[in-house]
C-alpha cells in the first residue's frame, strides 16, 4: 500500500513532495491511514482535528486519540471545537452541511496563518461512489456526476484511487488503531443507507464496480472539461461584462445551434427556475423580462441584459481610512497591527500592510470582480465562478461583503482572502483584520 501511495504521489501529486501540508484527521480509519501514509512517505505534515461536539464523550475521546497519535508521531497538532447544532440552526442548514462549512473555513484559516500549502483529506473511492449515487438519486446534471475532485484549489484528496477495503487491510496489516464513529452505524442519513445497503449489493452483482466507476468518472470529468471549455469560449464571444450588468449579444448567440444549453450554463447560477421563459426571451418583444429572486433578465432589442434587482444591488460603499481601528457599519471589522488571534480563531485574516492602498473600500460584489483565492498560487478566478465552485446559495452571495484595496479584492469577508495580500516571509508590516459577526 505504501509503495502504491508513493507511486500515486509521484504521478498525480508531485507538488506535494516539497510542500507544507495539513492533514485533516478525525481519528477514523480513513484519516488515520492517510496520516500514517504521509508520515511514512516523509511528507512535511501537521494535523488538524475538529471537535463538532455532536457525540458527547465520544467526541472528546476522538480528540484525545488524535492528539496522542500526533504526539507519538511527533507531528504538530491543531484542534478546535464548534457548537455545530447552534450554527446549523442559525444558518438554517443540516448538521452535516454545518460541520462541512465550519471545518473547511477553519482549515482555510490555519492554512493562511501557518502558511500550509495544501490541506489533505482522506476521501477514497467508496466515498466518491456514494456521492455519485446520492446525486444521481436526487436528480443532477453533469456537475453532480463528476464526483469529488482530487484537487480543488488547495484541498487535495490523494486517496481517491484507493478503496475502503484497501485502507482497512493496510491498517490491519500495520497494526494501526483508529476510532469508530457510532453515528456511521445509523441508516438515518442517506449516505449511510447507501453505504450499508446499495453499495454492497452493487459489489455483489458486479465485483469490479468500483474500478468501473472510477473509469466512468474519469470519462465524465474529461467530458465536463470539454463542456466548460466550450462554455468559456462562447462566453468570451457572446457576453460582454459591464460594471453593473451582463450583456448577451443575440445575433452571436443564435449562431450556436444548441443556444439553450449555453444560456443555461451561463445563467444557472443566478437563481432562475422558469427556463422555458428564459429561452423564449431570445425571440420575445423588446421589454419582456424574466425575474429570479434577485436578478432580472431583460430583452433589449438585439441583446439580453442581466442585472441585479434594484432592492438587491447593494450599491452602498463604505470607506475605511488608514487610521481606522474598528468599523461597525455595515458590519463589524477590527484592524490591528498586533496579532491577537488564537490558533482556532475564526473570521480573521492577516495582510501585508505595505501592499494596501488607503482608503480601503467595503462594498457588495459585481459581475466583473476577479479574485485570486488564497492557496491557488496566483491563479485568478471570476468571483461569480468562485461562488459557483464553492456552491454558495444565491442569498449568501447577495449578503456577502467584500473588502477592497485600489479596486482589488482583499477579502471576501468571513470566507476567503485574496492571495495578493497574504503575508510572506519577506513581509515587514502585517495587519490583522477581524470580522465580528
Amino acid at each position: 500500500m505504501l509503495s502504491l501511495f508513493q507511486q500515486h504521489l509521484q504521478t498525480q501529486f508531485p507538488f506535494l513532495v516539497q510542500a507544507k501540508l495539513l492533514v485533516a484527521c478525525s481519528g477514523g480509519l480513513d484519516s488515520v491511514v492517510l496520516l500514517q501514509l504521509c508520515k511514512s512517505a516523509n511528507l512535511a505534515v501537521a494535523v488538524a482535528h475538529c471537535n463538532f461536539q455532536l457525540r458527547g464523550l465520544e467526541s472528546i475521546q476522538d480528540q484525545q486519540f488524535v492528539q496522542e497519535l500526533c504526539a507519538n508521531l511527533n507531528l504538530p497538532f491543531h484542534t478546535t471545537h464548534f457548537d455545530t447544532k447552534a450554527y446549523a440552526q442559525a444558518a438554517k442548514c443540516s448538521t452535516q452541511m454545518a460541520a462541512r462549512d465550519l471545518r473547511y473555513d477553519w482549515f482555510a484559516e490555519l492554512a493562511q496563518e501557518f502558511q500550509y500549502d495544501y490541506i489533505l483529506t482522506a476521501h477514497h473511492a467508496d466515498d466518491a461512489l456514494e456521492t455519485f449515487l446520492i446525486n444521481l438519486s436526487r436528480g443532477t446534471g453533469l456537475d453532480g456526476l463528476v464526483g469529488i475532485p482530487s484537487v480543488n484549489e488547495y484541498i487535495v484528496r490523494p486517496l481517491l484511487q484507493f478503496s475502503r477495503e484497501q485502507l482497512y487491510a493496510y491498517a490491519l496489516e500495520q497494526g494501526y488503531a483508529w476510532r469508530e464513529d457510532s453515528s456511521n452505524a445509523s441508516d438515518v442519513y442517506l449516505r449511510n443507507a447507501i453505504r450499508h445497503h446499495i453499495v454492497p449489493q452493487l459489489k455483489t452483482i458486479q465485483p469490479t464496480i468500483l474500478q468501473a466507476f472510477l473509469n466512468t468518472q474519469s470519462h465524465l470529468q474529461n467530458s465536463q472539461s470539454l463542456v466548460q471549455d466550450a462554455l468559456d469560449l462562447a462566453y468570451e464571444y457572446v457576453v460582454t461584462e459591464l460594471p453593473d450588468r451582463l450583456q448577451i449579444d443575440l445575433d452571436k448567440l443564435l449562431k450556436y445551434e444548441n443556444y439553450n444549453a449555453y444560456m443555461y450554463g451561463w445563467l444557472n447560477d443566478y437563481g432562475f427556475s422558469a427556463w422555458e421563459d428564459v429561452y423564449k426571451l431570445v425571440y420575445a418583444q423588446s421589454g419582456k423580462k424574466v425575474l429570479s429572486s434577485n436578478f432580472t433578465l431583460l430583452k433589449d432589442r438585439t441583446t439580453l441584459l442581466l442585472y441585479a434587482n434594484e432592492s438587491e444591488r447593494g450599491e452602498d460603499v463604505y470607506s475605511i481610512s488608514e487610521k481606522t481601528t474598528e468599523i461597525t457599519t455595515p458590519i463589524c471589522l477590527q484592524f490591528s497591527k498586533q496579532s491577537t488571534a488564537k490558533n482556532n480563531s475564526k473570521s480573521v485574516i492577516f495582510v501585508d500592510a505595505d501592499l494596501l492602498q488607503f482608503p480601503l473600500v467595503l462594498r457588495r460584489w459585481k459581475t466583473a470582480d476577479v479574485i485570486y483565492p488564497a492557496g491557488m498560487k496566483g491563479q485568478s478566478k471570476k468571483l461569480s465562478k468562485f461562488f459557483k465552485d464553492e456552491k454558495w446559495a444565491q442569498i449568501d452571495k447577495e449578503n456577502v461583503w467584500l473588502l477592497y484595496s485600489n479596486d482589488q479584492i482583499v477579502w471576501v469577508v468571513g470566507h476567503r482572502q485574496d492571495e495578493r495580500f497574504v503575508p510572506t516571509h519577506q513581509t515587514k508590516n502585517k495587519i490583522q483584520i477581524s470580522y465580528i459577526p
